[in-house]
């Protein structure tokens, strides 16, 4: 008994005093994360997206008569509250006016200050006093504010034939 007892104390003096240093191991892989999207219109994926900046710059250069196709996320400023058949994304300096390829499908009401992703074709144009008003209407904007408008503008202006949200995530 005496002989197991010895050595049990010594295999426990053995491990105890062990010194093993481990070395942590660096991280070389970035970890992806999946976001799932809800997709409205044509198919588009959340590849080759270009910033809002970036897209600001993009119609900075165009011209009223001009048009380019994009791809660009950016913010939702405000949705027709009627049936959601137009959208505001914030630009930074400006906003874009969204409308949707032959009115093929519309967004939901309650995405303003969702980032999201839209495909389709810039383009400036100046629209006139009665279309102004009316989307002011559909915005909800009060009489004296449709009141208030009184001139042509020329507006950032996106045709999109594809939106991608991305799905609230749930915990």
């Amino acid at each position: 008994m005496k002989k197991i007892l010895f050595i049990f104390s010594l295999s426990v003096i053995a491990l105890s005093c062990k010194n093993e240093k481990t070395e942590a191991t660096p991280v070389t892989e970035v970890e992806e994360i999946a976001i799932n999207y809800q997709a409205f219109g044509e198919k588009i994926s959340d590849e080759n997206v270009l910033t809002q900046q970036q897209m600001f710059e993009k119609f900075s250069n165009l011209k009223p008569g001009d048009t380019i196709n994009v791809k660009f996320a950016a913010t939702v400023k405000e949705v027709c509250q009627k049936k959601g058949c137009w959208m505001n994304l914030d630009m930074g300096e400006k906003e874009a006016m969204v409308r949707f390829k032959d009115y093929a499908f519309f967004m939901p009401k309650d995405i303003a200050g969702q980032e999201i992703i839209v495909n389709g074709k810039a383009y400036v144009e100046e629209m006139n006093v009665e279309d102004q008003r009316h989307y002011a209407e559909d915005g909800g904007a009060t009489p004296e504010e449709i009141a208030a408008i009184t001139a042509p503008k020329f507006t950032l202006s996106l045709e999109a034939d594809g939106v991608l949200i991305p799905e609230v995530q749930k915990q």
